[in-house]
């Protein structure tokens, strides 16, 4: 029976509770302002918009299911829901994996690329709006250094670790 007494939490600072919940705060309110306007403009959410980017930008515009579930940090069930909702709007399809039975491609449409095409003026202007226009230049170089710092650390590095890609 382990007797050792628990280690006593290291509590947020007065300073760190205020730092902690304003990016909390932030964070929220620009993930709403950025659905709020691709619901406007193209009647999507940001995940989904982020789910068509990816595709744009990959070779031949196709991922493997599981390749764009990990990129998008969700899981197989929610990404096999998004896809679903985009092939109905004709923006993706899904194509069977050659090399593997049970795989998947989602594929970017000509549609879904136009869509995407007309879409992304507006985004980009809401992005910059609400983050980038009221930031100086060295607060923006600050806060890309910043969320790499995070990012990298936040990394899984262990083998099955409980991801929600592999969910």
């Amino acid at each position: 029976m382990n007797t050792a007494p628990a280690e006593e939490p290291r509590w947020l600072s007065d300073e760190e509770q205020r730092i902690w919940r304003a990016y909390m705060h932030a964070t929220t309110l620009l993930e709403d302002h950025l659905d709020r306007q691709l619901q406007r403009d193209a009647g999507m959410p940001h995940i989904y918009y982020g789910l068509l980017v990816q595709l744009a930008e990959a070779p031949r515009r196709r991922l493997r299911m599981t390749e764009l579930a990990m990129n998008a940090k969700i899981t197989r069930s929610r990404l096999s829901h998004a896809v679903a909702r985009l092939e109905k709007s004709g923006w993706v399809r899904r194509e069977d994996c050659p090399s593997d039975k049970r795989g998947q491609f989602a594929v970017l449409t000509d549609e879904g690329r136009e869509v995407l095409a007309r879409t992304a003026p507006g985004h980009v202007g809401a992005v910059r709006q609400a983050l980038f226009d009221r930031l100086t230049r060295e607060q923006q170089k600050s806060l890309g250094d910043i969320m790499r710092i995070v990012a990298d650390g936040l990394q899984p590095q262990e083998a099955g670790a409980d991801l929600p890609w592999l969910r």
